[in-house]
């Protein structure tokens, strides 16, 4: 049986470099992405291919729609085809709403929103003609009930989360799921910035004690890409009881 291909976008670290790991361990062709960190980038492709898959790297902005188009033509000469779709690409912004740019708004938007969108235009021909796929987009708690000092990331979640169940709405009657894991708090360098006390505070808060790891992101996200074809629609919190 052929193999099949994954792509996880914002793959050179954290979330999405689990993501790719593990559909890797599990068999499939892998393609990772992101916008600037091209040695992480690099290393993770090398870490993936240690699995006997192969694995493509693409440098470039999926909040750019030309280079998102360079990307899927890549995919479509290596493999033919999509089987899986992660969005996970994402940045994050802390402080007031007032004392943000409009240049700070724009792009928080074409990096955790816009990049969402074009993928999906851009895998869904595929996914069509091989009548089956799976579209996976990583939101937030913040999404569904919003952060102070985070409002643009709140709004790109909520956004996602409502896209998601948007989409696949649209996409059921052509097998393809489409579904989005709503992350609370995960041991990444995207909560790095927090002192040691706001650390302690925050898990004090989590039902479970503790942050979540991003293997465990990757090991729900997988069974999402690989079974559950009559789940979808759905935002899924992964949080340890914490929202």
């Amino acid at each position: 049986m052929a193999k099949k291909v994954v792509l996880v976008t914002g793959a050179s670290r954290g979330i999405g470099k689990a993501i790719a790991v593990k559909f890797a361990k599990k068999g499939y062709h892998v393609v990772i992405n992101c916008a600037h960190r091209e040695q992480e980038l690099l290393q993770t492709k090398k870490e993936i291919e240690g699995y006997q898959v192969s694995c493509t790297a693409f440098l470039g902005d999926m909040g750019d729609y030309a280079a998102c188009e360079k990307l899927f033509a890549l995919i479509r000469r290596q493999y033919g085809t999509l089987d899986v779709l992660v969005n996970n690409a994402g940045i994050d912004y802390i402080g007031l709403l007032q004392d943000m740019s409009s240049e700070d708004w724009d792009r928080i938007l074409r990096t955790n929103l816009t990049s969402v969108f074009h993928c999906c235009k851009l895998a869904i021909p595929m996914m069509l003609s091989a009548g089956s796929g799976k579209i996976i987009n990583i939101s937030s708690v913040w999404g569904n009930v919003g952060a102070s000092c985070e409002v643009a990331y709140s709004a790109t979640k909520g956004g996602i989360n409502a896209f998601t169940r948007a989409l696949a709405k649209e996409l059921a009657p052509s097998n393809i799921q489409v579904n989005a894991v709503a992350c609370g708090a995960i041991d990444t360098e995207m909560n790095q910035w927090m002192q040691e006390d706001e650390l302690i505070h925050l898990v004090e808060e989590i039902p479970s004690g503790r942050l979540g790891r991003a293997e465990e992101v990757a090991d729900f996200v997988y069974h999402l890409g690989y079974k559950g074809s009559y789940l979808t629609g759905q935002v899924i919190g992964l949080d340890g009881g914490w929202i």
